[in-house]
C-alpha cells in the first residue's frame, strides 16, 4: 500500500504582523521568502520543499499535509477511522479538508489540483482575474 501523506506541505504559525514577523524569521534567521500576500507570506525549509507559512489569519497553528487527492485522501482517512470536521473546500492551490485520527489529533490535507501559486520578481502572488 502507498502511503497517503506525500510530504509536510507547511507548517502554518499565526502571527500579529507579517512585516514583524519577516524581520524575525527572514532577516534573523535567514528564511527565503516563496510568496507572500496581504494576509500570509511562505519562507523556505532548507533541505525541504516545506513551508513555514507565517499568517494573520485567526486561525490555530497546524501542520498542512500534502496528498495527492483531497477527496480520495478523506475517504481513506475515514475508512481507516478518522472522522471529517470540515471539508472539502476549495483553496487557491486545489482542495483542503480537515479531519481528526482515532485520538482527536487534527490532521489537515492539502492536494495541488489547481497548481502552484504565481509570484512576481518581489514574490508577491499574483492574484487570479
Amino acid at each position: 500500500m502507498k502511503p497517503l501523506f506525500n510530504k509536510i506541505d507547511c507548517v502554518s504559525l499565526p502571527v500579529d504582523n507579517l512585516d514583524e514577523a519577516l524581520l524575525f524569521y527572514h532577516k534573523k534567521l535567514g528564511h527565503e521568502i516563496l510568496w507572500r500576500h496581504a494576509t500570509a507570506v511562505a519562507l523556505k525549509l532548507p533541505d525541504s520543499n516545506s513551508e513555514l507559512v507565517l499568517h494573520t489569519e485567526n486561525r490555530e497553528p497546524e501542520i498542512d499535509w500534502k496528498v495527492d487527492s483531497v477527496p480520495e485522501a478523506i475517504e481513506q482517512i475515514i475508512a481507516a477511522g478518522g472522522k471529517l470536521k470540515a471539508g472539502p473546500f476549495d483553496i487557491r492551490i486545489g482542495k483542503c479538508a480537515v479531519l481528526c485520527d482515532p485520538w482527536n489529533n487534527q490532521i489537515v490535507i492539502l492536494d495541488t489540483s489547481k497548481g502552484l501559486l504565481n509570484v512576481d520578481e518581489n514574490k508577491t502572488v499574483i492574484e487570479d482575474d
